[in-house]
């Protein structure tokens, strides 16, 4: 087997291999890249001495067995035995499903992830979209801390188990997308450093030096992400990869990391004969960001649309502070913005900012599957003091207008997991940190932040402690019961409407038309032949929708419009009326 690795300033490099020391050459060809030929076979544990230092992890290692601390081990992906073909699922018609592995199930791994994907599959959902997998040091946390970006956390079943989970949601037609980070790696194991210019201090970001995009040494370091990202798709047989923080990624160069990735992605599946697709997590409200390449933009596939989830939220819960302060002077509306016009910073002035941002959706030229609609996310929800969902403070009436508003919107919509039969469990910030020093500024650095927005410090839990993350594990038993069946099965019927009513996955925005009443807090849109009510008083509304036609869905008992176009919807109600 050939090893390689990339260490452009060791003298001398040796492979450790099952105990036996092999020295390395320097490649003929390749600048900086080292290599030594050994007989190995899949689970051999393997590292790189760099002159005469301890033995280091690959940084390419596809498993890590005893964390990211010891040794890398050989993975022979050719020979896992995949039992289901898989054509893919395009973007367009998606409904997407954010799960983290180490929640998702009490047991926290992918082989018990696979018992519920009935229950996915039965809700009508399209795709999965894990949290990140890549190892992180201990056996809980979020996963943006990771630091092998080729490998799988051997606490979730390492890479096998992936394998098994993808073949699995395949065999119930799910697709999967994996969430990457690539602009910024863990404190704690981050071995990198020692082997190249893979940070610089060119540019800083909020975790530090930041990932070497553009400085000496970028063209190895961008292909080791490239190559990484690929690797997930092709070796895994993934759908799609979600980016995070992509408005983080410091990168100066002409043609950016960004639309070399999305390049090497378009022809991966033109070579695998599939769709695959890029979504981006990006604060920017810049639409660049998925403009094709062609057209001047990075190219990719979709971003999550932050607007709209805050425009929603302050309608449903009129929480004023921070970065929702702009949408809740008027959130119903904001909500009436960003349902045809996506972003509700298109140019305009954001006080939480301090300045103008954002820029304008060109309708009439972007589909609205470039743009990702959703209610709760890991991050809407983890971010919160004590991690509470919107079930926490929202009556099951409340909770119904979110999720219509989610699944009717002209976005593909994603969910959080439990968000559709309202769970009670919250989902909090936990981690695992070994190194005792990083785990006490952790857990001091979470209390500072948000004692010093009124919280006390008692009522902020401590991300260390293993009952933190216990009490962020779904509840399996709550579907089965009250409030929870009867809002599982809304989000059933909506999903099923989605699915079979062509005009709720209609790409034109500018086709979407809205109107509500600010004060007597309700709105109503057209999608095609459909009109989409909401009431979110705890009023009875009157709402005059001209020729509305009959009811096809909703959560409370309601009347088609009168003679006179009519509509009398209950208190915290909703409906979808059609021809």
């Amino acid at each position: 087997m050939l090893f390689e690795v990339w260490a452009p300033h060791a003298d001398r490099i040796a492979l450790v291999l099952e105990g036996a020391t092999h020295p390395m050459s320097r490649h003929p060809v390749r600048a900086g890249w080292w290599l030594a030929e050994a007989e190995a076979h899949s689970g051999d544990r393997y590292g790189y001495v760099l002159d005469d230092g301890p033995p280091l992890p690959d940084p390419r290692s596809r498993r890590q067995p005893e964390g990211p601390d010891g040794l890398s081990a050989v993975v022979v992906h050719e020979t896992f035995d995949w039992q289901h073909p898989w054509d893919g699922r395009p973007l367009q018609r998606a409904v997407l499903y954010e799960l983290h592995i180490g929640t998702f199930t009490p047991e926290g791994t992918l082989d018990a992830a696979v018992q519920q994907l009935p229950h996915l599959a039965e809700l009508g959902i399209t795709h999965i979209e894990l949290m990140p997998v890549c190892p992180f040091p201990g056996r809980h946390g979020w996963g943006y801390e990771g630091v092998s970006l080729w490998a799988v956390h051997e606490p979730y079943g390492g890479p096998e188990a992936l394998k098994r989970f993808v073949d699995a949601a395949h065999a119930h037609g799910l697709g999967v997308v994996l969430d990457v980070v690539h602009n910024h790696l863990g404190p704690s194991g981050n071995y990198l450093p020692a082997f190249g210019p893979y940070f610089t201090d060119t540019h800083h970001t909020p975790w530090g030096s930041a990932v070497n995009l553009d400085a000496a040494g970028s063209d190895e370091v961008r292909a080791f992400l490239l190559e990484s990202a690929l690797a997930w798709l092709r070796d895994y047989r993934l759908d799609g990869l979600r980016l995070d923080a992509v408005h983080t990624l410091a990168d100066t160069r002409a043609f950016t990391f960004l639309e070399e990735l999305s390049t090497a992605v378009d022809v991966l599946a033109a070579e695998l004969g599939r769709p695959l697709f890029l979504v981006a997590e990006s604060d920017s409200c810049d639409p660049r960001t998925t403009t094709p390449r062609r057209e001047g933009g990075l190219g990719l596939h979709a971003q999550w649309n932050d607007d709209f989830h805050h425009a929603l939220h302050t309608a449903l819960t009129g929480e004023s502070q921070g970065y929702y302060a702009d949408f809740a002077r008027a959130p119903l509306s904001a909500l009436a913005k960003t349902l045809p016009r996506v972003f509700f910073h298109d140019g305009t002035y954001s006080s939480f900012r301090g300045r103008v941002h954002g820029r304008p959706v060109d309708r009439a030229r972007t589909p609205a599957h470039r743009f990702l609609g959703y209610a709760q996310t890991h991050d809407q929800i983890g971010n919160r003091a004590q991690g509470d969902r919107l079930s926490a403070g929202l009556s099951p009436g409340l909770l119904a207008c979110a999720a219509t508003l989610t699944l009717t919107s002209p976005y593909p919509p994603m969910l959080f997991m439990g968000e559709e039969w309202g769970a009670r469990t919250p989902w909090q910030f936990f981690t695992d940190h070994t190194d005792p020093e990083l785990a006490r500024a952790v857990r001091e650095g979470r209390r500072r932040e948000f004692t010093s927005h009124g919280w006390s410090a008692e009522d902020i839990p401590d991300p260390q402690d293993p009952a933190t993350r216990q009490r962020s594990c779904l509840d399996w038993t709550e579907p089965a019961s009250e409030p929870h069946a009867r809002l599982l099965a809304w989000y059933r019927e909506l999903i099923a409407l989605r699915r079979d009513r062509a005009d709720l996955t209609d790409p034109d925005l500018a086709a979407v038309k809205v109107a509500y009443d600010e004060e007597a807090r309700w709105l109503t849109y057209r999608r095609g032949d459909l009109r989409v009510v909401v009431n979110l008083s705890e009023e009875a509304a009157r709402i005059k929708l001209g020729n509305g036609g009959r009811v096809l869905a909703a959560w409370e008992p309601v009347g088609a419009p009168d003679g006179d176009g009519l509509l009398v919807m209950p208190p915290e109600s909703c409906a979808i009326l059609g021809r």
